[in-house]
């Protein structure tokens, strides 16, 4: 199954059900180590007499495969930030500390990214679709840019503005308190927007044409 979010080049990457993981080829690489000795590393970490629980265990180390340059089959893992946190805990000297918090940043931007494209995604998927193909590695301001503009355009702010006005939980789809003809102008401007996106890269010029259709063609008013 195709990942949410592909790997960046620290190998940090959103799996199909959105949860953070990392290679641990790339963790390897990266605190200059062995992949042999992080496996070892790692079978350390889970082996039963360890103390972790099977839950967690099971959530947060994935074993997997990949193909070396000579078409072999070997182990690697798929860690969670939990299971990245119990592996690199050992992990001392100034060199590892600043690739630690070089993961923890990562983690946290892969995960503010997961839960933008979970709100755009439910908004608007059309638009999702379309950024996840144009940006090989998509960064949350793609989603939130866009799904802002066209929600300014028609309601004169933004989700989350939308969410404080009236009451609305946070992460709770704005749609079921939107009128019809609300709905119906920002389906018809997501999709004009999805060939913009390809066609007119300018983030002005498609807010300035979106809005001038809205205005003419849909009878909106600034």
């Amino acid at each position: 199954m195709k990942n949410l979010i592909p790997e960046d080049d620290y190998g940090v990457f959103a799996d199909p059900k959105g949860v953070a993981r990392v290679d641990s080829l790339f963790v390897a690489a990266t605190f200059e180590k062995g992949h042999r000795h992080v496996l070892r590393d790692i079978a350390r970490i889970i082996e039963p007499r360890s103390g972790l629980s099977e839950n967690f265990i099971h959530d947060n180390f994935i074993l997997s495969t990949y193909k070396d340059a000579r078409g072999r089959k070997l182990p690697r893992y798929l860690l969670t930030r939990d299971g990245f946190t119990m592996l690199v805990m050992g992990y001392t000297g100034p060199k590892a500390m600043h690739f630690k918090e070089l993961y923890i940043r990562r983690f946290n931007e892969m995960e503010q990214c997961v839960r933008s494209l979970l709100s755009s995604r439910q908004e608007f998927p059309m638009l999702t679709d379309m950024i996840c193909r144009l940006h090989e590695s998509p960064k949350p301001y793609h989603f939130s840019n866009e799904c802002d503009m066209l929600n300014r355009i028609v309601l004169g702010m933004s989700a989350k503005q939308f969410r404080l006005a009236n009451g609305i939980e946070k992460g709770q789809s704005i749609r079921p308190y939107l009128t019809a003809q609300q709905i119906q102008a920002l389906d018809r401007l997501q999709h004009l927007d999805y060939g913009l996106l390809y066609s007119c890269p300018d983030f002005q010029q498609r807010k300035q044409l979106l809005t001038s259709y809205y205005l003419t063609e849909l009878g909106g008013t600034e």
